[in-house]
């Protein structure tokens, strides 16, 4: 078997596109197993940019199949949105399939994401407001509409019935207008027909990929830290973005799964609110923003920015049990004359090595550094480990030693082309 979960080790936004992207070519098989068009990966091949939010990387290889597995939740409007615009710009879609199982986002999920949202006042959260959240709700309530219901002959009597009970709740308890039903209808309706090419049981495909020894790639969006049991609770996501998520969202065992790889950038980011134990509120953390393009893929919201946090990957490592590590824009750390990793945090005078699940002690942490000396060269053209400069190798050296797990890709550029890899994953 060759199953590879891609996983992100921070707060998202690691860079997992371009991994998935750079991987894909070896891969038969792409799949999405969890959230949904509030994600985004940005892949960039050649020249051209392309923001993906629900379709799986691979898309951009004509011979890959991509799966949106039952643990995504699916935007039918989003979904058609990103479809016509890759085929606008000549990307073939013909490869892409959506399970049956997977829930569906309604305009009524929607309308409460935002709602909910502004009733929080100071106490946001900072959702995407692309209706997520609500529709996992309805998901774990029993009263969600999945692809296959949407798509079967009993939709409008179920849609009538829970569009008039949400405008309660949108009307009642949330202060807002009710929505219209019968042209929620008519367009869900729509999205039924032109849906139904792309709904398959995308786990007897996956499952059956796997056994015959096709190489099969598990796609991960937000990361380890926004996981809804294993993130910084309430500021997180509302699936699994762990490797064991990836299992359920896929219709897989998880015994079918032989590499788990982290993805980590050589610094680290966070949108929105939560601690952030080594966030800079200076001059460097506005220059590691601005050089690394930190400004969401799906939002535009700019990116907390501040050093690697160790203490948050081996934690990580140790939730997903991480096989291997992609350490991304290396890059965009040239040109500093010390950089810093946090290798523990300063507790009420105590050092603790173990990220904490209490949010009051994670903001009253503070970071515990040890400094490597930076460098001045331009790393973007390296093709090979020993073409970085001595104190670049010295810096993925101490980060592999002290999350005690290997670093098999480093990412100095954007491009596939500027991937450097130490080890192989399929």
């Amino acid at each position: 078997m060759s199953t590879a979960v891609i996983v992100g080790a921070q707060w998202g936004d690691e860079g997992k596109g371009k991994i998935i992207d750079y991987l894909a070519k070896k891969a038969d098989f792409v799949v999405r197993g969890q959230g949904g068009n509030n994600a985004g990966h940005t892949v960039v091949v050649g020249n051209e940019k392309y923001a993906l939010h629900l379709i799986p990387s691979g898309v951009l290889y004509d011979d890959t199949i991509n799966i949106i597995g039952n643990g995504v939740v699916i935007d039918p409007k989003g979904f058609f949105e990103e479809i016509d615009g890759l085929k606008e710009r000549g990307v073939n879609t013909d490869q892409i399939f959506i399970s049956d199982r997977a829930h569906v986002i309604m305009p009524y999920h929607l309308e409460i994401d935002r709602l909910s949202e502004e009733m929080r006042g100071e106490k946001k959260i900072g959702t995407t407001k692309k209706g997520i959240g609500p529709c996992y709700m309805d998901k774990v309530e029993r009263t969600g509409i999945r692809v296959i219901d949407l798509i079967s002959d009993g939709i409008e009597e179920a849609l009538r019935e829970r569009i008039a009970f949400k405008n309660i709740l949108i009307e009642k308890i949330y202060g807002g207008n009710p929505l219209d039903a019968d042209a929620i209808i008519s367009d869900y309706k729509k999205y039924a027909e032109r849906i139904k090419p792309y709904v398959k049981d995308t786990g007897v495909m996956v499952y059956e990929a796997v056994q015959s020894g096709k190489k099969v790639l598990l796609e991960g969006a937000q990361g380890t830290l926004l996981d809804v049991d294993y993130g910084t609770y309430p500021y997180v996501t509302s699936s699994h973005p762990i490797s064991g998520g990836f299992a359920i969202g896929s219709g897989i065992g998880p015994n079918m799964i032989n590499e788990i790889l982290g993805i980590a950038k050589a610094y680290t980011t966070r949108v929105g609110k939560g601690p952030f134990v080594t966030e800079l509120f200076d001059d460097t953390g506005d220059s590691i923003r601005e050089k690394g393009h930190e400004y969401g893929t799906t939002t535009g919201r700019a990116r907390r920015c501040g050093w690697f946090d160790a203490v948050a990957v081996r934690y990580s490592a140790r939730v997903n049990g991480m096989t291997s590590v992609a350490l991304m824009l290396l890059d965009v750390l040239s040109g500093f004359d010390e950089i810093k990793i946090c290798t523990s945090y300063k507790y009420n005078n105590e050092i603790i090595t173990d990220f904490p699940s209490s949010l009051d002690v994670l903001a009253k942490c503070e970071p515990v550094y040890e400094s490597i000396e930076g460098w001045s060269e331009d790393i973007t053209q390296a093709k090979s480990f020993e073409e970085l400069p001595i104190n670049a190798q010295k810096y993925v050296k101490k980060i592999e030693e002290i999350i005690d797990v290997p670093i098999k890709i480093i990412s100095v550029g954007p491009k596939r082309s500027q991937t450097i890899m130490t080890g192989e994953i399929f």
